[in-house]
């Protein structure tokens, strides 16, 4: 990952293909620099997340983190520190800041972390990053796809931020 990343996508355990497809194709639209990927999620490289990525997985640049799942759940939000960024668990709690909070586009570099289908984020992961966000919803809908959820986390979080960095080159 380069030095010059100021949006990336985490993502945990992230089991269908599809999701990890659409995730990527959203990543280089929105202007996300990068994607780590955690050793349970889904290969991005398997047939069916090429074809629905577009052919964008090989746009991104792209790492595991660690080798085991203990790597990333032992020493992710360490590893991003380590990094420079501050990171944002996309989750529901009580503590939750709005996707669109002002402190999210302020930080110069954010890890937007995203969590598998129907368990969303492990409780640790969300105790240990920086902020929890959440997607306001109307008519008692919860929460959104995580490939819904994150193209829209990118747009609020990635896009604004890159188009406002590239403007000022």
């Amino acid at each position: 990952m380069t030095h010059s990343a100021s949006r990336i996508a985490v993502l945990e355990d992230i089991a269908d293909s599809t999701n990890i497809g659409a995730i990527f194709r959203s990543a280089a639209a929105l202007g996300i620099d990068a994607v780590l990927i955690t050793p349970s999620c889904c290969d991005p490289l398997c047939r069916r997340a090429i074809r629905v990525s577009m052919g964008t997985v090989f746009q991104i640049p792209w790492a595991q983190v660690g080798e085991d799942y203990l790597d990333w759940h032992q020493n992710g939000a360490e590893l991003l520190r380590n990094l420079g960024f501050k990171s944002a668990a996309m989750a529901l709690s009580d503590d939750s800041i709005s996707v669109d909070n002002p402190i999210l586009k302020s930080e110069p570099r954010l890890a937007i972390v995203l969590g598998t289908e129907g368990d969303g984020l492990a409780k640790h992961t969300i105790a240990s990053c920086d902020y929890t966000v959440k997607i306001p919803m109307q008519n008692g809908v919860d929460s959104l796809n995580v490939a819904s959820a994150a193209a829209l986390a990118f747009w609020e979080c990635g896009f604004v931020a890159n188009a406002t960095k590239n403007s000022e080159l």
